[in-house]
């Protein structure tokens, strides 16, 4: 990629300002909004469509590099407190997930070979730096390898009178290995700690890049608990004991779950930010199985779990602001950036434009379904051994040049990860930012299908096929996000006559979910044009809104939350499927999940309920045999990819119509694994009954409508045969 960027927002009024950050590899870059209409470049649909918009913003603008600071630790800024000389000791409960990744820093006052330490070495080994900021330096390494997934305490303790220091290591668990608990006492010629200005850093170190300013590198994989550090030489006792005696600061990530915030409990006030979202509210060394909630024990959750490839906020400088024209219709724009030619030389910014507050402009709501966006931002799960593997026994063998795209390579070497993607040590990604490049954001983004070659729309891609058509019918709408929703619930939909969804609304808060049945309750309708939909329990950070967060268990998905850890850092609340807390989709919109694939997509078939009374507006010139959506830019069918089913055990009302039927799916299809109980080989489209998408129409007496399609692939048949075709028209 030539160029990349992102915006500090999503949703954007008229007259507001967005703040736009770039990172370009030629010295220049051209910067245009345009509106989008269409991404899709297939031959078989109406192309690619936008529109330039005149801003002030447009032009040109000096290009430059700029870096993604990845990896999470703990930032605690210097201190008097925190310039020991003589004596220290340092003690932490650690679980390192890579022990043989390279130097790792586990809690340092550290800078320019100044100051102390305690590290795992190059070797994987425990070990102690120490540096007198001038000619005395020592490394000490304990010299026994740490074993990956294995709960250790260790300690430094450092005699400056004595000329002595030690390294202490002891491994807990019922089958912890004997040979991995050790200890090393050392004479060291360092007889006195330089002092640094640099930060303490727990899970990394400082490296100086300019007066006043550090990095941070040697980011630690696993998880820390109850880092101390201490302004004398413990003996070994008081190591074990946790003594008070002495204590400099003692960082309990037991509390502020939800927060950056990490406190010093010594009394000091040496407190500290944790630093690109590491994950919290996780299990600790001392973790009994008892209480899955960490508020009711959070002393057995006083543990953080930090990665190398964490990213909260890019952080760039911004590089230039746009100001929404005052008379910009509602819709979805974006800020075309392009510098030299070629692949990846064009990327899209989407700012999704929403009326004034408080106002409408039209009687139809797009409801973009950002938080779906998000969760997928940067995908690229398939480059991961084991779901390579998987693709493999499903019949769909990834290609040997994956990633093909250019913002896909970008997305694997800068480890830009989406909620489907797993962190280097193998654990599951449970944040995800929109302060960040996201890649697959994109109107023009699509997937290389599985012949390996054709475009496949997918995430914003997708629903511009929607708009498109929207567009092109002559259908005026309003745009608004789910981040939108979340915040104004009910005030926001009971603006409009009818709500309609993208393809994939799969990512919904609780406040989300009770707008919308707020909203059904009365006289509100909704058209969900989509499949996989309301499906997995998500929130925002409350105090940092740009994140969301996804606990998986219990689902069809790419990883499974540890034992423990399936509650939400960020709100408390227990995580995974909304059905398994009672809130199954099929009791909001009529159908819900029950199979996905990649495989060729199938046309629905009317049912008998689809030629009874108060439904025949619907199928107005559609025959009675004719076969809806044999056709389409996504996979070649209407019904496809993820799709649902009505259920009335799950909760379909009993009074809702089943009006058609997609059916025949190809064994790439699998049932929905919540449903499957015991391991067989039936769970394939050619022998499952439950791999099919119903088309569901829901109607009470105050007026209230819910029409769903169940499927992912329903508005990439829109536009067929210059949009004059049975999925237009039921549409």
């Amino acid at each position: 990629m030539n160029i990349v960027g992102y915006s500090d927002r999503l949703s954007v009024e008229p007259g507001e300002k967005v703040q736009v950050m770039v990172s370009c590899e030629m010295s220049e870059f051209r910067a245009d909004l345009v509106k989008v209409a269409h991404g899709d470049p297939s031959p078989d649909g109406p192309g690619v469509k936008e529109e330039t918009i005149p801003s002030p913003a447009n032009g040109q603008y000096p290009g430059r590099r700029q870096e993604f600071p990845r990896g999470s630790y703990v930032l605690v800024p210097d201190s008097p407190a925190m310039k020991i000389e003589k004596n220290f000791t340092l003690r932490a409960y650690i679980y390192p997930t890579t022990p043989n990744r390279g130097v790792q820093g586990i809690v340092t006052k550290w800078s320019d070979d100044t100051g102390c330490g305690l590290f795992i070495d190059e070797l994987g080994s425990l070990a102690v730096w120490l540096g007198d900021g001038s000619r005395a330096l020592e490394k000490i390494s304990l010299g026994v390898p740490l074993f990956q997934g294995q709960w250790y305490v260790v300690a430094a303790v450092y005699d400056g009178s004595a000329g002595r220091v030690s390294l202490y290591q002891e491994a807990i668990g019922l089958w912890a290995q004997e040979d991995s608990s050790a200890a090393v006492h050392h004479k060291t010629r360092v007889s006195r700690i330089g002092t640094n200005d640099a930060p303490l850093v727990i899970a990394g170190y400082a490296v100086r890049e300019r007066p006043g300013s550090f990095a941070i590198s040697g980011h630690f994989n696993g998880k820390i608990e109850g880092p101390r550090l201490y302004d004398r030489a413990l003996s070994l006792d008081e190591v074990f004991a946790k003594t008070r005696e002495g204590l400099v600061a003692s960082w309990d990530f037991g509390r502020d779950f939800s927060s950056a915030v990490v406190s010093d409990t010594s009394g000091n006030g040496q407190h500290g930010t944790a630093v690109n979202i590491p994950a919290r509210a996780v299990t600790g060394h001392n973790w009994k199985g008892r209480e899955t909630d960490f508020n009711r024990t959070p002393d057995e959750y006083a543990a953080v779990h930090f990665h190398e490839d964490d990213l909260e906020d890019a952080g760039w400088d911004v590089d230039f602001e746009l100001t929404v024209p005052e008379s910009t219709r509602s819709g979805v724009y974006a800020l075309r950036l392009r510098a030299g030619d070629g692949p990846g030389s064009e990327e899209y910014l989407p700012l999704f434009v929403r009326p004034k507050k408080r106002t409408a402009t039209s009687p139809v709501l797009f409801l973009a379904p950002t938080n779906t966006y998000v969760a997928y931002a940067n995908e690229h799960m398939a480059a991961h051994p084991t779901n390579r593997a998987r693709y493999e026994r499903l019949g769909r063998p990834v290609p040997e040049d994956y990633p093909a795209l250019p913002q896909d390579k970008l997305a694997v070497e800068q480890q830009l990860l989406s909620l489907y993607d797993r962190h280097v040590d193998d654990s599951g990604v449970c944040y995800s930012s929109r302060l960040r490049p996201i890649l697959n954001m994109d109107p023009k983004y699509g997937l290389i299908a599985p012949d390996g070659h054709s475009f496949r729309a997918r995430l914003l891609s997708a629903d511009m096929h929607l708009l498109d058509w929207m567009e092109a019918q002559g259908f005026d709408y309003d745009v608004a996000t789910d981040e939108d929703l979340h915040r104004e619930g009910i005030d926001l939909l009971e603006r409009y006559a009818v709500v309609v969804t993208g393809t994939h609304p799969e990512y919904w808060t609780e406040q989300m979910l009770d707008a919308l049945e707020a909203y059904l309750s009365d006289t509100g309708r909704m058209m969900y044009l989509g499949g996989n939909g309301f499906y997995w329990v998500t929130s925002y950070d409350p105090e940092r809104p740009h994140v969301i967060e996804v606990r998986r268990w219990g689902g069809t998905g790419t990883w499974k939350a540890e034992p423990g850890e399936y509650r939400h850092s960020t709100t408390g609340e227990i995580g995974g499927l909304w059905r398994a807390r009672g809130r199954a989709p099929q009791g909001l919109v009529g159908v819900g999940f029950t199979a996905q694939g990649a495989g060729p997509g199938v046309p629905y078939h009317r049912g008998p309920e689809s030629f009874g009374p108060g439904v025949d507006f619907i199928f107005e010139g559609v025959g009675d045999d004719e076969p809806i959506g044999d056709f389409g830019l996504v996979l070649g069918g209407a019904g496809g990819h993820e799709v649902d089913r009505a259920d009335m055990a799950l909760g379909t009302p009993s009074h809702a119509l089943v009006l058609a039927t997609a059916s025949g799916f190809s064994d790439m299809y699998q049932h929905c694994v919540e449903e499957v109980y015991t391991s067989d080989s039936k769970q394939g489209g050619t022998t499952n009954p439950d791999v099919h998408a119903d088309m569901v129409y829901l109607k009470r007496a105050s007026g209230g409508a819910v029409f769903s399609v169940g499927s992912i692939p329903w508005c990439g048949a829109l536009s067929h045969n210059g949009y004059d075709n049975n999925v237009s028209r039921i549409t």
